[in-house]
């Protein structure tokens, strides 16, 4: 029997109340315990996500694992820089879960490498900081929430603003009453995006194993559009801007008529009882496969509730003077929270309040680290944080796909008399070897 799997009997894995006083990996934590992490995808956010976490004073960066060499050759050198120490570079995450003395996994990687790692992570005991949004569709974050669930880890979805200090001020502030009656709450995407063209197919960069990228994603040709950066424009890897940028600003939303409501002694469901979307590729001609102009609208009946978003990544100038933002609408007045700052209005749409701050990248990355010692919930949590606020962009890209009202029941994990719609639920088919596991839901 494994280490791991001996601590697991021992000291009671399955019990909840166990687990709140287990440190990683089943140990129990020390305050002055070092934190071992691999950090998977460490070009882009994934870099940016590295280096944070490397200039903490109690983390050591062990591994760094990446599909381009130069790029992870590069990474080492970076933070062997700022900390003394070169991490060991590896092609296959696996090696670094392996690794007993691992505590967890930091996966910057693009959005159909998202689940994949995370669930064999949870598998193997290893907590897990994960980018946005929690998967590439509905099942993948529904069997990451159970493998989180079903193995006890701590699971922070990198939607930074839960950290936020000024979006806490803003929710305080909400959740005074200040806003009276509420019932509804916006998001909104109006930053101007650029043309991707219609590059010809050709070899990948020397240094990259194209197929291990690729992953669980259909056999396709190397094309320089369908890899770093526009990646995120195509099915077969990206959720679009709905799950790019505008899982933050439903998140923010949904928190913010959340603590609203709550201010009203009423709930809001976790999921919206049907969702429409309406769009297209109505600006771009370009390569891209998601919408470049959407409107998608969340129905909340039971709580009298609507969320909405709106999408419009062509246009030179913000909406509300934010490019990217959320908004809550009472009676007696209203709440604009965008990417450095909030502002409230009273019912004649004057300013009252208003107040600003920074990125939060560093606070949210100490509150997983936090979370690792005290095995408490983070931020963000997978599960009551990160996997509903991502379910509302898996949810509207559905709808846009289906083009149709669909109706998404919570208990059976299926559109309501849609079978048509159900195979939005999933990619069509997983490329071997990376099938996604199957995880009984507890």
């Amino acid at each position: 029997m494994k280490r791991r799997e001996i601590l697991k009997a021992a000291m009671g894995w399955a019990a909840a109340g166990a687990a709140a006083e287990l440190g990683r990996n089943g140990r129990a934590a020390e305050a002055n315990d070092r934190i071992t992490i691999g950090v998977m995808g460490v070009r882009g956010r994934g870099g940016g996500l590295l280096t944070t976490f490397a200039s903490q004073g109690d983390v050591d960066v062990k591994y760094i694992c990446d599909v381009d060499a130069k790029t992870m050759d590069a990474r080492a050198t970076q933070v062997e820089g700022m900390t003394g120490k070169r991490p060991q570079t590896i092609g296959d995450y696996r090696t670094a879960l392996d690794d007993t003395g691992l505590d967890a996994l930091v996966i910057g990687t693009p959005d159909h490498w998202h689940a994949l790692p995370t669930i064999h992570a949870c598998q193997a005991r290893k907590d897990v900081y994960v980018e946005k949004p929690d998967g590439h569709n509905i099942l993948e974050g529904r069997t990451m929430v159970a493998a989180a669930r079903k193995y006890q880890r701590v699971v922070q979805l990198g939607t930074q603003a839960r950290s936020g200090t000024f979006q806490q001020e803003a929710m305080a502030w909400i959740a005074k009453g200040n806003l009276g009656k509420v019932r509804f709450a916006k998001a909104w995407e109006s930053a101007s995006q650029g043309a991707i063209g219609y590059p010809p197919d050709g070899d990948p960069p020397e240094g990259v194993d194209y197929d291990r990228w690729l992953g669980p994603a259909p056999q396709r040709h190397f094309n320089s559009r369908r890899f770093h950066g526009s990646w995120r424009w195509f099915f077969d890897y990206g959720t679009g801007d709905l799950g790019n940028d505008g899982v933050h600003r439903l998140d923010v939303a949904r928190w913010a008529m959340e603590t609203a409501l709550a201010a009203q002694q009423e709930n809001v469901p976790v999921f919206p009882a049907a969702v429409s979307a309406r769009g297209g590729k109505y600006y771009f001609d370009d390569a891209q496969e998601w919408p470049d102009t959407l409107m998608v609208t969340y129905d909340y009946p039971a709580s009298r509730c609507v969320l909405t978003y709106e999408m419009r990544i062509w246009t030179p100038y913000p909406l509300h003077d934010e490019a990217e933002g959320a908004a809550v609408c009472g009676d007696n007045g209203f709440v604009v929270i965008g990417n450095s700052r909030w502002r409230a209005y009273d019912r004649k749409g004057q300013p009252i309040h208003e107040a600003s701050g920074g990125d939060n990248t560093v606070e949210h990355v100490r509150n997983f680290l936090d979370c690792m010692r005290s095995r408490h919930k983070p931020a963000a949590d997978l599960e009551t944080i990160g996997h509903p606020s991502s379910m509302l962009c898996h949810l509207g890209n559905a709808a846009w796909r289906a083009g149709r009202t669909l109706r998404f029941d919570p208990q059976t994990n299926t559109f309501t008399g849609d079978a048509d719609a159900n195979r939005w639920l999933t990619r069509p088919e997983y490329r071997r070897p990376w099938l996604l596991p199957k995880i009984e839901e507890l």
